[in-house]
């Protein structure tokens, strides 16, 4: 059941996932309005929506054409609909003005509220505390409604399962437990009536699998996005005042984005196409220019952002593997190209170097490990190799020696690429690669590699001390689960394996 509700979130992006779950929630708070069960009647929800979308779009088109920045329409739509559920609805022209304020103040704050183009806050967060610092009123966090919870959780599940942040929302409610019964002892109140009104009867999961799993004010390791659930989760049940400032729970997470910010790296660059080199009859690498200097790790990724007409619904970014390395002077991107791909990728085979493409959030911990002693075996295939080019460049460039075995399978022999590097590395650092080709009946002659996937046979075959080694695994969502199960099977244990995984938000 798991590996089908894969199959589906692999298809659509974070962003595209988000925007369908919301407009689900609307359309059922439309109804429980409708049959009594919501106290808001739908038309003032509907209107709420309206209003908020309005002025959202517009502002955002706005800022983006002012500072000449791509735009992307969906995190407008997203941050409009969140703030319909957590505003209270629109009753009359009286209150349009606190809707537009607050639609103005999100939007703009992913413009102002930056250094290095990158946002401090969540946007809806931080236009509500603004709001109330202001103005004196507050957010009614409707969604939240106990009749409501069962669809947030359903759809906050596919989030958690899309983003793979399990850990980080565990994080999040069990330190809010925890800090919901001692807030409780403390003031001789019922534990378990707290817990209720913290994890229940609030608007807690609302903004944990909505809010709180925003990516750009998310930190970049998993050892940091812990410590930010658990810093949100602290604050969350705090019902403390600061003069005539309430901590609510936009506050807490407000608060928890300055730690994400403090911990995260800081660039956001506006990039121009250099150089599209064609690797392979179905695979570019793509080569941009940045003005300055870009720090990262080897292996890691980022947020990609090109705006285009009609995209689909994987929608208008996504995450790619950086396949330069540090110590080149340019970012790469090795992408796999098909006729039939999706809109992002056709207009990414069709840019030109007066197009601008956004590259931000980086992150990722599909890296060289500290100890340099560390055995290591990687597993790519076809175009998941891109990691791995950036590995081993770094490698070759500082001449720094890994104990390491590449495993790289493709189809056919044209598929194969970054050849010249491998080949390079096992002259200089003796980093041996094997390459195999999975079909059969297309193996050139005196071809010298392997010929199928790789297996359990192959992998004792070619790494006899596989048992010592820790294996990095990059390719195909499918192909990695296999390669892990395969793993698993060997009776290697989990903690030698990592995996390059990518986010939903893409």
């Amino acid at each position: 059941m798991i590996r089908i509700i894969d199959s589906y979130l692999d298809r659509i992006t974070m962003y595209r996932l988000m925007l369908y779950y919301l407009l689900v929630l609307i359309g059922i708070a439309l109804v429980f309005g409708f049959i009594g069960t919501l106290q808001y009647a739908p038309l003032t929800i509907f209107s709420s929506l309206v209003v908020l979308v309005s002025v959202c779009v517009l502002v955002n088109t706005f800022f983006s054409t002012i500072l000449k920045v791509p735009t992307n329409l969906e995190s407008a739509y997203i941050t409009a609909l969140i703030l319909t559920f957590i505003m209270t609805p629109l009753a009359s022209v009286d209150s349009l003005w606190i809707f537009g304020l607050v639609g103005f103040l999100a939007m703009a704050s992913k413009y102002v509220l930056a250094i290095n183009k990158k946002h401090l806050f969540n946007p809806v967060a931080i236009s509500v505390v603004l709001l109330s610092m202001t103005t004196g009123v507050y957010a009614d966090w409707w969604a939240g409604h106990i009749s409501m919870l069962p669809f947030v959780v359903i759809g906050g599940l596919l989030i958690m399962r899309k983003t793979r942040k399990e850990y980080m929302l565990v994080s999040l409610f069990f330190t809010a437990s925890v800090a919901s019964s001692l807030f409780a002892l403390f003031r001789s109140e019922n534990i378990l009536l707290a817990l209720n009104t913290t994890l229940v009867s609030s608007a807690f999961c609302f903004l944990g699998f909505v809010m709180f799993t925003e990516p750009l004010t998310t930190p970049p390791t998993k050892k940091m996005q812990l410590i930010y659930g658990g810093i949100v989760g602290f604050l969350f049940p705090q019902q403390l005042q600061i003069g005539t400032l309430y901590l609510t729970p936009e506050l807490s997470l407000v608060l928890g984005n300055i730690f994400s910010f403090l911990v995260s790296p800081k660039q956001r660059l506006v990039l121009y196409l250099k150089e599209k080199i064609q690797l392979a009859p179905d695979i570019a690498e793509f080569v941009f220019k940045p003005d300055r200097r870009v720090a990262f790790s080897p292996g890691q990724y980022m947020e990609w952002t090109l705006s285009h007409h009609h995209t689909d619904s994987r929608g208008s970014r996504r995450y790619f593997t950086l396949a330069s390395s540090p110590t080149e002077d340019t970012l790469r991107l090795g992408v796999k190209l098909s006729q039939n791909g999706s809109s992002f990728k056709r207009a990414l085979s069709a840019i030109s170097e007066k197009v601008p493409v956004v590259a931000s959030q980086l992150s990722g911990e599909f890296v060289l490990p500290d100890d340099k002693t560390r055995k290591m075996v990687f597993i790519a295939g076809g175009i998941g190799v891109t990691p791995f080019r950036s590995i081993v460049t770094y490698l070759l460039d500082t001449k720094e020696t890994r104990q390491v075995v590449m495993l790289y399978a493709n189809k056919l022999v044209s598929d194969i690429v970054y050849k010249d590097i491998f080949d390079r590395a096992e002259k200089e650092l003796g980093i041996k690669t094997i390459y195999s080709l999975t079909d059969k009946d297309s193996v050139p002659k005196g071809w010298k590699g392997r010929v199928g996937r790789i297996d359990a046979n192959v992998i004792g075959e070619e790494v006899p001390d596989w048992k010592d080694r820790y294996f990095y695994l990059s390719g195909p969502h499918p192909m990695v689960t296999g390669y892990e199960d395969v793993l698993r099977q060997m009776g290697l244990p989990k903690r030698q394996i990592k995996t390059d995984f990518f986010p939903g938000y893409a």
